[in-house]
């Protein structure tokens, strides 16, 4: 997801304990306990984990097509790439749901309770002060969605109608910057619904959720998509500052199922025909 480093929200916080197996796209089942309580482990290759056995994950749910709960389990396409990190290492993956603004602040990542962060996040200069980044695994656009009935199809259209999006979002950054004020929900699932249920006219949040949903056609016949804005932004999986061995291990996952065409096969899973690369 692409969160903003802007102002701090209160969230509810939704702290469930998931595990997955190592497998692309593997099953995520509730769990009960607390990771920063168990007894913490190392890895192959060395690489410590804060778990013995897992690598856990912190995420925010749901994000479809990059996290999201299917028949009780959370699938994804950043679960199945993470998958991939965790296959390496010989361990598996475990995924803690987490409010908004610890991947801001890398707050879960710095207290031991996740080893990395995974929700679809944008790159930015603000969060490498307090995280590391992977190497960019997803080229980001966000577009604008509407109702038919509103008449929107470019932002230059909602100077009279109410505009919505993902609270701390670059979605959200973004339009205020172009000098609109939308109103903030907590999740893509309340983005949606405040679209569906008339509260704002139009959305801004990144292009492939709007795929996403479009795919039901119930939102099909409701809704419009309109602009699609090009931001130059690129999603990177997160780990603790200086957590170098971690960070190396995603890295060639990443790398390696680039080459070998994993990649290619999972974005068509989860996301759509993966786009020509430009000359």
């Amino acid at each position: 997801m692409s969160w903003t480093a802007e102002g701090q929200r209160s969230h509810r916080s939704r702290s469930r304990f998931r595990a997955a197996s190592g497998a692309a796209a593997a099953a995520v089942l509730l769990v009960a306990g607390c990771s920063s309580g168990e007894e913490p482990g190392e890895a192959a290759g060395g690489v410590p984990v804060v778990e013995k056995g897992k690598l856990t994950t912190c995420t925010h749910l749901p994000y479809p097509p990059f996290q999201f709960e299917q028949n009780g389990k959370v699938v994804g396409f950043d679960v199945a790439l993470v998958d991939l990190v965790a296959t390496e290492l010989k361990v598996e993956q475990k995924i803690l749901d987490t409010p908004f603004e610890n991947f801001k602040t890398g707050a879960f990542l710095n207290s031991g309770e996740c080893d990395l962060a995974a929700a679809g996040m944008t790159i930015t200069d603000e969060r490498k002060k307090n995280v590391d980044f992977s190497v960019p695994y997803f080229d980001a656009t966000q577009a604008l969605l509407a109702t038919k009935k509103s008449g929107v199809t470019s932002l230059a259209d909602l100077k009279t109608k109410k505009l919505g999006a993902q609270a701390e979002t670059t979605g959200e950054s973004y339009a205020r910057s172009q000098g609109l004020n939308p109103v903030a929900f907590e999740s893509s699932d309340a983005v949606l619904n405040g679209l569906r249920t008339g509260q704002v006219d139009a959305v801004i949040i990144d292009y492939p959720v709007i795929q996403g949903w479009l795919k039901d056609k119930k939102n099909a016949d409701e809704f419009v998509l309109g602009q699609n804005i090009e931001t130059g932004e690129q999603y990177g999986f997160s780990v603790k500052k200086g957590n170098t061995a971690l960070l190396a291990a995603i890295d060639r996952a990443i790398t390696t199922a680039k080459a070998d065409g994993t990649y290619k096969k999972l974005y068509e899973q989860w996301i759509g025909p993966l786009p020509q690369a430009t000359p």
